[in-house]
């Protein structure tokens, strides 16, 4: 993941990345630690908090280290949500797993791409569990906005704008949360 800080239409934002070439954009302890820092930083900003996804879920070789930084970093966005700070999601093709399953869809503006799969579990994995074919489009972006999961589905090409947009109307307000 690479986490840092940014501007968007001038406005300063906290910022995560996820970079599925790397294993997988799997969530790991330092993947986990890295969001709470950005977290930490956008409550010492304040700055709104934006997290791009793209991930097969938790990072299975680090076994239960790796599933409590959906507990830890849950907990982190508890605080950004006290402390009135926007976390905007904006989920690309793919996020599994237990990204999906914390972080993914704790944002409070949840944003995807076009035809983006986000899901718990990949399609084929719940057809061979449930021996039934999934509706179609299942786990797509466009399946999940009719269902209410998602906002809104975003092209790149006017994501720029559409975040400038939402930030431009989102207020962080100085506050006393200590971190």
């Amino acid at each position: 993941i690479l986490t840092g800080r940014c501007q968007i239409g001038g406005k300063p934002v906290a910022l995560g990345i996820f970079d599925f070439s790397f294993m997988g954009g799997s969530m790991g302890s330092v993947v986990g630690e890295k969001i709470c820092r950005a977290i930490d930083q956008a409550l010492i900003g304040p700055m709104p908090f934006l997290l791009v996804t793209a991930s097969g879920g938790a990072r299975m070789q680090e076994g239960t280290l790796s599933l409590m930084q959906m507990a830890k970093t849950a907990s982190a966005l508890a605080k950004l949500q006290e402390a009135r700070i926007p976390f905007v999601v904006l989920l690309t093709d793919p996020t599994f797993g237990g990204v999906t399953a914390s972080v993914g869809m704790l944002g409070d503006i949840i944003l995807a791409e076009p035809k983006a799969l986000i899901g718990f579990a990949g399609p084929r994995v719940i057809e061979q569990t449930i021996k039934e074919h999934l509706p179609e489009g299942f786990q797509r972006a466009e399946f999940l906005l009719e269902h209410g999961m998602v906002d809104h589905i975003v092209e790149r090409k006017i994501l720029k704008a559409t975040l400038e947009t939402l930030l431009a109307h989102c207020v962080t307000k100085v506050s006393s949360t200590s971190v």
